[in-house]
């Protein structure tokens, strides 16, 4: 979980009913925000007080903040709201001037994709979270982090897996005997996948609390006194042959071999074979018999 904020690209934070996961996308942006970064955060289901709501000024001073929850598509004409909409804001948040690492927040990933198409979202993502230099902008960044919440039963299978193929980290919260838990997949360029299953619980700061996790996995124990074990011991068809089977094996003419005596039959079937000969046969006989006797005279 702590290495969650380690690399840059997309972090999806899947979340149900089971298990909400706003709780742990405010833990993470109070750490980037402890850690130095700027974060910017695309708000579109909660107000931005109730968004900023348990967070201390430290880390209130570093967040800017993109309110798309009050008027999305500028209808009361105030101005405050983008005038491209959703897309507009994430333009504006690609088109940052700062050069140090950025945490981007989209609260939720879940409503955008429910208003805008699913491949300019995908498009847009990749813009966001791959890009070493944003467009229109010469400052180079050194680490850009998308951290979306994503309501996975809101969706189907298309958008879900356009998004996996998308991210660097999924982050799939549950509950394990009244625990949260996480199930962290991460697929890293060049790396192998893993998989990592945490405990954890939220505090009223919205600090982590970590727990140990399930013990991973493990090949069993194997005694080297005990004998190895054969895999065709039990079989009911048997994949070795005696060495009588093997001589009548040898000794069998395949229907496709041909030995000399077979041959020599061959020949004297087809030696007596006798053609039908039609009119048409017959013409052509005497017309050859004809040339050939022309050219003897």
């Amino acid at each position: 979980m702590l290495d969650l904020l380690a690399v840059g690209g997309l972090v999806l934070l899947r979340d149900s009913v089971e298990w909400e996961g706003r709780s742990l996308l405010k833990a993470l942006i109070k750490k980037s925000a402890l850690c130095g970064e700027q974060v910017h955060i695309l708000s579109c289901e909660v107000s931005e007080e109730e968004f900023r709501e348990g967070f201390d000024s430290d880390v209130n001073n570093r967040l800017v903040y993109y309110d798309l929850f009050r008027d999305p598509l500028n209808w009361s004409k105030t101005g405050e709201a983008f005038p491209g909409g959703p897309l507009g804001a994430l333009r504006a948040i690609c088109k940052r001037t700062d050069s140090g690492p950025v945490t981007i927040a989209l609260d939720s990933l879940s409503w955008l994709l429910l208003h805008l198409p699913c491949t300019m979202l995908c498009q847009t993502l990749h813009a966001l979270s791959r890009q070493d230099v944003c467009p229109g902008d010469s400052s180079p960044v050194r680490q850009v982090r998308v951290l979306g919440l994503l309501h996975e039963e809101l969706h189907g299978p298309g958008p879900m897996a356009a998004l996996s193929s998308l991210a660097q980290t999924e982050v799939t919260l549950s509950c394990t005997m009244g625990q949260a838990s996480a199930h962290i997949h991460c697929q890293r360029p060049r790396q192998r996948p893993t998989h990592q299953t945490q405990l954890f619980s939220i505090l009223p700061d919205f600090s982590l609390d970590l727990q140990e996790g399930p013990p991973p996995e493990s090949q069993p124990h194997l005694d080297p006194h005990t004998p190895p074990v054969d895999p065709m011991a039990h079989l009911t068809f048997n994949l070795r042959l005696s060495n009588k089977e093997r001589e009548a094996k040898d000794s069998l003419t395949l229907p496709f071999q041909f030995s000399s005596e077979k041959n020599s039959r061959l020949y004297c079937t087809l030696g007596q074979v006798r053609l039908p000969v039609t009119s048409s046969m017959s013409q052509m006989l005497m017309m050859t018999w004809t040339k050939k006797t022309q050219m003897t005279t």
